[in-house]
């Protein structure tokens, strides 16, 4: 069955209101979209969620899939899916675990995590985008993505990676990317200027741009927030398939 959606969302540990505190209500329009676009790839009917996002190495993870906030400063477990384990989650599959329970699906959703290296090469990232819809082939439903990653951390002098003039046009170029489900833009992103810039989300949206080119079909983006608060830049997107053939 073919890949049908995607959700595109960022992962600041913040973006959980226990750990933001008093910080909690600036971020609020940022959970609402990520809540929106991850309740919009429920609404094209999928049965199978695959979490994709940054980790320290590129491989479908196992389950369980659990991790904890403890290392952020929260106590709490998140889990996905039954059985229980030590477990272990990168903070972009964290918050994208925290972000699919806090919306909880409608009926019963199997899930898939993957992780790919920061300084994965492009054609590697689109390799595994295109495995995955490979690997969806066998599946008797349609299914999803949600793809984990940030733009760049260098809008200005107080930002984590401090300040560099590119961040703007850097981040503008992925929005309208995300905006217009261009494939070809996402790849187009240059790995090395990406990692000068701490764009979390370039191997990411990679993988995604790889799994929509290969799915073939027609796809329409939307662009549901873009800010750069504490110099972070958060964007949020889906993506549906709407037309064409699958491969």
């Amino acid at each position: 069955m073919p890949l049908v959606a995607a959700a595109v969302c960022p992962h600041p540990p913040l973006i959980v209101p226990e750990l933001a505190g008093a910080a909690a209500p600036e971020l609020a329009d940022l959970r609402a979209a990520c809540a929106a676009a991850v309740t919009a790839l429920y609404a094209v009917g999928v049965r199978t969620v695959v979490l994709v996002g940054s980790g320290e190495h590129t491989a479908e993870l196992e389950p369980p899939y659990q991790g904890s906030f403890t290392p952020w400063g929260l106590p709490r477990t998140v889990r996905l899916g039954p059985g229980e384990g030590a477990g272990g989650l990168p903070l972009s599959l964290l918050v994208g675990a925290w972000l699919v329970d806090r919306v909880g699906p409608p009926t019963p959703t199997a899930w898939r995590m993957v992780s790919v290296a920061p300084d994965e090469p492009v054609d590697r990232c689109a390799a595994v985008g295109a495995g995955l819809v490979e690997a969806g082939r066998a599946a008797d439903e349609p299914w999803a993505l949600l793809v984990l990653g940030d733009g760049s951390a260098c809008h200005g002098p107080k930002a984590p990676g401090y300040d560099d003039p590119r961040a703007g046009a850097y981040d503008e170029g992925v929005a309208r990317a995300l905006a217009g489900a261009d494939v070809d833009a996402l790849l187009g992103l240059d790995p090395v200027v990406s990692a000068e810039l701490k764009a979390a989300g370039r191997a990411a949206w990679q993988v995604l741009a790889g799994a929509v080119r290969t799915a073939g079909g027609d796809w329409h983006g939307e662009l549901r927030h873009h800010t750069q608060p504490y110099g972070v830049g958060y964007l949020v997107a889906s993506w549906t398939r709407t037309a064409g053939r699958v491969r």
